[in-house]
């Protein structure tokens, strides 16, 4: 049975899910950036909280872990790397790592840049991956810890996933990442595209999430910087693709 997925607005513009084996009953949450409205989430399902899985060590990504495991008893996977500050940790993983849930799996990769232990969860089965703050729709997260080279190596190894995979990130940024967007390729149809989309979903107070790979791999100037035309456009014609990336990433920081 297909897994069942419930997107949680968090804080601000945090996003967790709740991801549900039917079979099972089994519920993992991705992140928790909030215990309140996850709870909340939980009891309007009926689904009890055995897992959760954490992506990276940033508060809003964990500042819920530690109320849910009291109330739940739930597991708590991280990433391997035991220096980052991630409290009730019972399991930790790495590279090719598989994380079971009730029937579900979940494959994990290692995709630092925005943190050092920075790691996503791609369900090979239900055609799915939670990438936090390494992808966003239409952008990426800010290289805090790791270097622009670091940063979008990890962004190809997301690309490499089938088009049909749906993509869901840690935050609500899309609208504004589409802004930036176009000002790099304001003559991309598919960006345009999405940009209408995005408008008409934000209006409607809807997320702008999940969106497939196959859409961003055309539409995120970030997926794109191997792409000669985006090179031209900030400058670094014939530069290599992760001098282009830490161009495209540092207008965004400033912009």
């Amino acid at each position: 049975m297909a897994a069942e997925i419930r997107i949680v607005p968090c804080l601000t513009d945090n996003y967790g899910y709740l991801v549900h084996d039917p079979a099972t009953g089994a519920t993992a949450s991705i992140d928790a950036p909030e215990a309140a409205p996850l709870i909340a989430a939980l009891d309007k399902e009926g689904w009890k909280l055995t897992d959760i899985l954490v992506t990276h060590h940033h508060g809003d990504h964990v500042g819920g872990i530690a109320e849910l495991k009291q109330k739940y008893h739930c597991r708590v996977v991280a990433p391997h790397d035991a220096n980052a500050k991630i409290a009730d940790v019972d399991t930790r993983v790495a590279e090719g790592d598989h994380v079971r849930i009730g029937n579900l799996t979940a494959r994990v990769l290692e995709t630092p840049g925005h943190t050092l232990d920075h790691i996503s969860y791609v369900f090979d089965d239900d055609r799915t991956l939670f990438a936090a703050d390494t992808l966003f729709s239409i952008g990426c997260g800010r290289v805090f810890e790791g270097s622009y080279p670091m940063m979008w190596d990890s962004l190809l190894k997301l690309r490499a996933l089938p088009d049909d995979f749906k993509l869901y990130c840690g935050h609500e940024y899309t609208a504004s990442n589409v802004k930036f967007a176009l000002s790099i390729e304001p003559d991309n149809a598919d960006l345009q595209a999405r940009a209408k989309q995005v408008e008409q979903q934000r209006a409607a107070g809807k997320p702008t999430l999940p969106v497939t790979l196959g859409e961003e791999k055309k539409a995120n100037v970030f997926l794109r910087a191997d792409v000669p035309s985006v090179a031209a456009a900030v400058g670094k014609a014939g530069e290599s693709a992760a001098d282009v990336f830490g161009e495209i990433r540092e207008r965004k920081n400033n912009s």
